[in-house]
């Protein structure tokens, strides 16, 4: 450095010190504020980097209560779902309550509660929800129940197509298999090892939880994504394999067995597509094991099976077509029928449709079930959309 170069850098010195001398509180709130800044900039990137398990469980933590719905008439994977969304409000020292509407009765769905001894709350209005903040799990907008549209959740986790959302948290990845998958992540984003010790992770939850993503893409053979077959390996080490076979092979109940031999005989088919009405059912899961049961028949790629329980219809309908997704096939056939709702993936779908309403009460001309199975086969062939 030359000797000008120094004399001026010693300048420049003197007067950075004559100014800190001068104004030693303009100085001190400067470096104030750039360590608040610097130190929002690593809140903001701390915070980003958390994983969505983190920030479920943070929410949790954040209340002194939280109700775990379930939809009505739950599934494996709705009821395994509730366990881990409860696994980890308690972990949070949250009390938590898990709640349905309708009922459990498919055997499968039985034995899941029974096997693993859960205690799960049925409620038939929104004034029976426990207190607390509402999680939804395995579906992301409360229906099935009187007042179900007033309910705010604070937090949806769902793999199903939809537009609910959570008041703080959502989290809907319509590309998964199932719902248990999501939280699969979040215990292992969390640190929880599936353990025959006890410890968080016990062989029950992740018994359940390897069932409830089982169950809900046909053991791993329907449905599924890479998630799937990465959640079921990270599991799988802490499951009770007894336990287990308990869950998956249950009695079947008499009536079931009826529906589906109904649903074969009473079929139409039209090319590689099949309609079939069971007619009035006492038990309504029996109605999409039956739709399981048909599309096992040879040359049939697409199949809705329809029964008719306490003045509803009840529709599941299954593809293994790639022209049909059997989701909107559903939704476009009962487009324009008063309270009728129906959706799902491309490969399974379902849905709801009032007798009364469909015969014509409330607005519209109605639509006779011959019409209706029309309206099936239409849009399973796309002409109707």
């Amino acid at each position: 450095m030359s000797v000008r170069a120094a004399g001026s850098v010693v300048v420049q010195i003197d007067a950075i010190g004559g100014f800190v001398g001068e104004q030693p509180l303009v100085v001190a709130a400067a470096l104030l504020a750039v360590a608040l800044l610097a130190g929002v900039g690593v809140w903001g990137l701390s915070r980003l980097r958390r994983s969505a398990g983190e920030r479920f469980q943070r929410l949790l933590g954040a209340h002194d209560a939280v109700t775990v719905l379930m939809h009505p008439n739950p599934d494996p994977d709705a009821m395994a779902s509730a366990m881990a969304a409860s696994a980890l409000a308690e972990d949070a020292g949250v009390t938590t309550t898990i709640q349905y509407p309708g009922q459990i009765r498919h055997q499968e769905n039985r034995a899941f509660q029974t096997v693993l001894d859960q205690n799960f709350e049925q409620i038939e209005t929104a004034g029976d929800l426990a207190d607390g903040a509402v999680v939804l799990v395995d579906h992301n907008e409360a229906r099935g129940f009187p007042g179900a549209d007033g309910i705010d959740p604070i937090a949806v986790v769902d793999h199903h197509p939809g537009e609910g959302e959570g008041e703080s948290f959502t989290d809907v990845r319509d590309d998964y298999g199932a719902c248990a998958t999501i939280f699969s992540e979040y215990f292992d984003d969390l640190g929880w090892e599936p353990s025959h010790d006890e410890r968080k992770l016990t062989p029950i939850l992740a018994t359940g939880m390897l069932y409830g993503i089982q169950s809900d893409t046909n053991h791993l053979t329907n449905g599924c994504s890479r998630a799937e077959f990465q959640a079921a390996a990270y599991l799988y080490g802490g499951i009770d394999e007894d336990v287990l076979d308990r869950v998956a092979n249950p009695e079947v109940d008499a009536e079931v067995l009826e529906v589906k031999a109904r649903a074969i005989t009473n079929r139409e088919v039209r090319n590689p597509f099949a309609v079939s009405d069971v007619g009035e059912v006492g038990n309504v899961d029996a109605i999409p094991q039956a739709a399981d049961e048909l599309l096992r028949l040879e040359g049939v790629t697409a199949i809705v099976v329809t029964g008719t329980c306490d003045g509803t219809i009840h529709l599941s309908g299954r593809s293994r077509d790639d022209r049909v997704h059997m989701g909107k096939a559903l939704k476009a056939a009962t487009e324009g029928i008063p309270m009728a709702e129906a959706g799902g993936h491309a490969r399974m779908g379902g849905g709801q449709l009032s007798v009364d309403h469909m015969e014509g009460i409330g607005p519209g001309d109605g639509v006779s079930f011959e019409e209706f199975t029309e309206r099936l086969f239409e849009a399973m062939t796309g002409e109707l959309q």
